[in-house]
């Protein structure tokens, strides 16, 4: 085949790389892809490079830094990137690098499976020939592909242990999907870069995800001051529902005065937080307390954490969050 299209594989480990180990499944190096990619190579013009080697519930910040750094190194001569990752936080991973790579001129394309490529049975080879037919796509942007869906990398999230159908796209329709037709993409969900591309990749450790509970003792909120965090996520009952009959209101003032961004999101997967409609949430926004709306906790986390690393100070961070930089947030909720 003529005219194929270039496209890079980072590998950095999962269970699509692992071989079972003397303790259990072990990621290794691209070695154990290679019956999939010499069937690959059929079609594209494949180059690889193994970023890491690593179990996803291992890749922390630092590594979501390493892939980002490559991918915008690496792009010059191919169409596009797929990254192959463990399923575990390859959302957060996925999330994290859309906002360190704004306007980028390629498709990246995450992926992985829930059995390795050595078992006969894998989800393996689908999830690739997926991966690789979006990468070739020329649409730009970073992207997840799994079980024959392809979807906005901030808006992914893992549903499912063991499940093929492991992520979904959540409140954000799937940017592409395969049929019978092949890979049958929607352009109202893929756009346009809206400049030059750039890499951006300084991100803040300094973020805790908080999951509100009844009878959560509002301490955690002092705790979390005290310890230095600059920004935290808060997933909140129903529309963003949190308790202000108790010190819990007076605890969340003291970190928006301690210059603390308080993120609002849902516990409710689907839908939006909206802390308009109740009287709860309408005291929350008095303080400046920023709303989540239909972000997923993954992006939540990711984009608070990219943009207390890029140096933005509270009110600017509130300006963000009522923005969408790469389809995070509808715009109209």
């Amino acid at each position: 085949m003529e005219n194929k299209k270039k496209i890079l594989l980072l590998t950095t480990g999962g269970t699509i790389a692992s071989v079972v180990g003397t303790d259990g499944l072990e990621p290794h190096r691209s070695g154990v892809m290679e019956r999939e990619l010499t069937q690959l190579r059929t079609y594209y013009d494949i180059t690889v490079k193994d970023v890491m080697c690593l179990d996803s519930s291992n890749i922390r910040p630092e590594e979501w830094q390493t892939i980002a750094q490559y991918v915008f190194d690496e792009r010059a001569g191919y169409d596009g990137v797929v990254v192959s990752h463990g399923t575990d936080t390859m959302a957060y991973t996925a999330s994290a690098v859309t906002f360190m790579l704004p306007n980028i001129d390629i498709p990246v394309v995450f992926t992985g499976s829930q059995l390795p490529l050595t078992d006969m049975l894998s989800d393996g080879p689908d999830n690739l020939r997926t991966a690789f037919a979006m990468a070739a796509s020329g649409k730009p942007g970073v992207f997840l592909a799994f079980d024959r869906k392809v979807m906005r990398g901030c808006r992914a999230v893992k549903v499912r242990a063991s499940g093929f159908s492991a992520f979904e796209s959540v409140n954000a329709r799937y940017a592409g999907l395969v049929s019978n037709r092949g890979l049958v993409l929607n352009d109202e969900i893929l756009t346009q870069p809206r400049g030059e591309a750039r890499l951006c990749k300084d991100i803040s450790n300094s973020v805790f995800l908080l999951k509100l509970t009844p009878g959560l003792n509002p301490a955690i909120f002092d705790m979390l001051s005290a310890l230095g965090y600059k920004g935290i996520v808060i997933e909140a009952f129903g529309l963003g529902g949190i308790n202000v009959l108790s010190r819990e209101l007076r605890s969340i003032r003291r970190c928006v005065e301690d210059g603390i961004s308080v993120v609002v999101t849902t516990q409710c997967l689907y839908d939006s937080s909206d802390l308009r409609v109740y009287q709860v949430g309408n005291k929350l926004l008095e303080l400046g307390v920023i709303q989540g709306r239909d972000m997923t906790t993954e992006a939540a986390m990711t984009k608070l954490m990219w943009a207390l690393g890029q140096g933005m100070m509270p009110d600017q961070i509130a300006e963000l969050f009522r923005h969408s930089l790469a389809g995070e947030i509808t715009e109209d909720v």
